[in-house]
């Protein structure tokens, strides 16, 4: 129902991004990433790496696909300051206005994610890496060729500029995310060093080798931080093309892009040109699909998958569908509740807004039977609890014993299954029975806090096709007396109200990664709860979630991140912050027919790879036309 941010680069509805990929058995390697004081080619977290130093493509890419055509579509993720209903702005990376979809894809950066590796990194900007041996300083080498559109050469200078000015001037996620990023500097043109603190975060310098490089000569002239439709100096493989703020953006490709031969590229960015429509309201838009006004569209409402793919293009072949699969984490997407409101911070109110959830009769009725109940942030991944704690989860648990509820140290806290009617008796008794424990009680058939007044929850959100998902709630809490009620606002003022936390509880999605690290802290620390802007949307604040993200981030293994994870999870389900929702391991996808895409999508990447590492085939797209 929702889509995705991610982090770093903008790549399903108000989910949040901790990057891509799931944990998994690990894979069979043919390198190694850069040991301490050797050069390298590449990097990852734990220093494996799948391709060797002169691979010629990913192997999930076709290297002969063909360049040409466009590529359209309406926006299905986001990341910073970016909307999925408009934009006013070119500058995506801080908290001011609404950023245009897709400029990530007019800055190169220093290293590539690979697809099919969960969180390995290969030199794009960057030639090699050679990092310490205490690992708190990363050498990189750039490329000579390396260039901005305007023909000028990227620089060290350059990258160094970059990353000091997001860490002072950026979206509080980055700022928060290059927290133990100390300094970047140019020791020369062709060498970047950056400095990272003690204890740094395992993850810092993969974020760090995946932000924009901006052309510091650009920004000489120009303030960084504030708002513009002016088109910023890239160097990746497109540039901004036509566009109508609020209505359409449409990207070039560069056909002389210095990179597009690099193995990293190969294979990639084969439109011409990518545009992104905007729209207001999802059923207008999915009706200006129909129309061809859009060509690809990633189905997120199940009602409509199910019961309006029968239009005539569907029927003669045109618009084709297919069901791609999602072998990533699916995160926890889920309504959160603002427990820094006083009339939300005791767990047993949060419990029994949980249990006023019918989850059955909600996926029965509403979604077609589509989605499976999300029980964890960590969801579809081996990160989640279950059971009771193994001995190395109970090693990180038992110094906050005492401090966290006891339902730690045994089975996780998994979201009630309902008896589909709409209105489960039990449930309902169990939801009044904790109110009333809580101290809110009946007066005059309505629901009062213990201060005298009336118990009223507000359910923000910013997309009326939503509402039917929040209808039987909101019923079910009417019958314990509770005034609850929706508040559709425009995307700019929920994303106002969300960064400013100006809401009783809205609906949101965390997205994990394969590797979870630092970018663990915007989502569930005390310090990102009291960050405007910052992704903790519940406020969650609890030393022991401290402390166990810190465990995560400086877990030296894989099998040691798994445990953290899962003794993190046991406390954040134990504090009842959200109501938890919904999660599918697919991807409904719709598209005229023009384009083809690899057989084998690969596994960490996130969504379904277009527009990436589709491309156009005018041959299917003169028969869609002829017919």
């Amino acid at each position: 129902m929702k889509t995705l941010i991610s982090l770093p680069a903008p790549s399903r509805r108000h989910v949040l991004g901790l990057g891509i990929g799931a944990l998994a058995a690990p894979l069979l390697r043919t390198a190694r990433a850069s040991e301490a004081g050797a050069e390298a080619h590449g990097m990852s977290a734990f220093g494996d790496l799948k391709y060797p130093v002169d691979f010629h493509h990913f192997d999930y890419v076709n290297p002969d696909a063909p360049k040409g055509g466009m590529f359209s579509l309406i926006p299905s993720v986001r990341g910073y300051n970016q909307s999925f209903f408009t934009f006013d702005s070119l500058n995506a990376y801080i908290l001011k206005g609404e950023g245009a979809q897709g400029m990530d894809m007019t800055f190169a950066t220093l290293m590539v994610r690979a697809g099919d590796e969960p969180d390995a990194m290969y030199g794009l900007v960057a030639k090699s890496v050679q990092i310490s041996p205490d690992k708190l300083t990363y050498r990189f080498t750039l490329r000579p060729e390396a260039r901005f559109h305007d023909g000028s050469k990227l620089t060290a200078q350059d990258a160094a500029f970059s990353f000091n000015v997001l860490k002072e001037k950026g979206h509080p996620l980055i700022i928060v995310q290059l927290r133990d990023m100390i300094k970047a500097e140019a020791a020369d043109d062709a060498t970047l060093v950056v400095t990272f603190a003690k204890n740094r975060a395992r993850d810092v310098p993969l974020y760090v080798a995946g932000l924009p490089i901006f052309s510091k000569a650009y920004y000489s002239a120009r303030p960084f931080d504030e708002t513009t439709l002016d088109t910023p100096l890239g160097s990746g493989p497109y540039k901004v093309g036509k566009f109508e703020a609020n209505r359409y953006i449409e990207f070039e490709r560069v056909k002389d892009w210095w990179a597009a031969d690099l193995p990293v590229n190969r294979g990639t960015y084969n439109f011409d040109t990518v545009r992104y429509e905007f729209y207001r309201d999802r059923d207008v838009a999915f009706e200006g699909f129909t129309a061809k006004s859009y060509l690809y569209r990633e189905e997120f409402t199940a009602r409509i998958w199910a019961t309006r793919y029968d239009f005539p293009a569907v029927k003669d072949g045109r618009v084709k569908r297919e069901t791609l699969p999602d072998e990533t984490p699916s995160g926890g997407q889920g309504w959160f509740i603002n427990t820094r409101r006083d009339k939300f911070r005791d767990p047993r109110v949060r419990e029994a807004l949980i249990c006023a959830f019918d989850f059955e009769w909600t996926n029965k009725t509403v979604m077609y039977g589509a989605y499976a109940r999300t029980s964890s942030p960590f969801q579809n991944s081996d990160m989640v609890a279950s059971g009771p704690p193994s001995p190395d989860e109970l090693k990180l648990l038992e110094p906050f014993r005492g401090q966290v509820p006891d339902e730690v140290f045994g089975e996780p806290f998994v979201p009630p299954v309902s008896d589909g009617s709409g209105q489960d008796r039990a449930l309902l008794r169990r939801a009044q029975q904790l109110l009333n424990e809580a101290g809110l009680v009946v007066k005059d058939n309505k629901r009062v806090l213990p201060t005298g007044e009336p118990f009223k929850i507000e359910f923000l959100l910013d997309e009326q096709s939503f509402l039917p998902h929040h209808a039987s709630l909101i019923k079910n809490l009417g019958l314990l007396g509770v005034d609850a009620s929706p508040r559709l606002v425009d995307a700019v003022q929920y994303r106002a109200r969300v960064e400013a936390f100006d809401f009783d509880v809205t609906t949101e999605r965390l997205s994990m990664s394969a590797t979870p690290g630092d970018s663990l802290r915007p989502y569930f620390t005390s310090q990102s709860a009291a960050t405007k802007g910052s992704y903790n949307l519940a406020g969650v604040a609890n030393p022991a979630i401290d402390a166990l993200v810190e465990q995560a981030i400086g877990a030296q293994s894989r099998a040691e991140l798994t445990t953290a994870c899962r003794a993190l999870d046991r406390v954040f389900r134990a504090g009842r912050y959200w109501i938890p929702q919904w999660y599918r391991s697919t991807h409904p996808v719709a598209y005229w027919d023009e384009f083809n895409h690899p057989t084998k999508l690969p596994r960490y990447a996130q969504g379904t790879g277009a527009p990436e590492i589709w491309w156009y085939d005018a041959a299917k797209a003169a028969k869609e036309q002829a017919r």
